[in-house]
């Protein structure tokens, strides 16, 4: 792969191509074939970020040969998601990673600086759903956002709410994640002038159904401008977030 790069900016050199055909050649150029997985490392030329490790399901083992292969490509820093515990642990014994455990996070590389337009706000119902919040939180911060955390200001208690007010009203984006009833997507789509992700969780007694009772609430919200992701994915709506967080900055 690194022949065939070399081989391409040497006609650029040379006027054999255009910079602009050069740049669609490297988006479309292939994935390297691990057997068991197929790196695509050219996503950050074409998506804007790099590939992200989904690290459930995965062995320590392949992990470790994923990173190695993104490492040596080029790519600075990696995202590992639903990472846990004992894998962390054998993953840093082989890899320099930082492991955030209570949003199952692993990250290689460190954080990038800030480059967004303003403040991604991720609020939490409550407490017991800050594991998908630490999830969401990592990944928007990883992306180069700066975040707020609201956590446990669900609407048992509204005055929590409304204490944070100067925080929704200045964001650029808002996260809410909540489970139960899901009621907490609708509240702060009312109050917030930017776009709101909803995030369902499955928290919540047996009639919430594992999070689809706070996913039906959250799709039927008569807030404006709410939008909503799947159960317990914090990293999607994070990552939705920072494409609006970064929204006129392409390139």
């Amino acid at each position: 792969m690194k022949h065939e790069m070399k081989q391409l900016l040497e006609q650029v050199q040379s006027g054999a191509i255009s910079v602009d055909d050069a740049l669609l050649a490297m988006k479309m150029e292939p994935y390297e074939d691990l057997g068991f997985a197929k790196i695509d490392l050219h996503r950050r030329i074409r998506n804007g970020a790099g590939e992200v490790i989904y690290g459930a399901g995965k062995t320590v083992e392949q992990m470790i040969a994923i990173v190695h292969k993104m490492l040596s490509s080029g790519q600075d820093r990696i995202l590992i998601t639903r990472l846990d515990d004992e894998k962390a642990k054998g993953l840093t014994d082989a890899v320099e990673m930082t492991y955030y455990p209570e949003g199952h996070i692993g990250i290689v590389g460190g954080m990038p600086p800030k480059s967004g337009n303003g403040t991604i706000v991720v609020a939490t119902g409550g407490t017991s759903d800050v594991p998908v919040a630490e999830e969401a939180a990592l990944t928007a911060e990883f992306l180069g956002n700066d975040v707020i955390r609201l956590y446990d200001v669900g609407v048992a208690g509204l005055h929590r709410t409304l204490a944070h007010l100067k925080e929704i009203m200045e964001a650029e984006v808002v996260i809410a994640i909540a489970g139960m009833e899901g009621a907490l997507a609708s509240v702060l789509g009312g109050l917030a002038e930017c776009p709101v992700i909803a995030v369902p969780t499955s928290v919540g007694y047996g009639a919430s159904f594992h999070g689809v009772s706070a996913l039906l609430s959250m799709l039927n919200s008569c807030a404006s401008g709410v939008s909503v992701v799947n159960i317990d994915n914090g990293f999607g709506a994070a990552y939705q977030a920072s494409l609006i967080n970064h929204a006129g900055k392409k390139g």
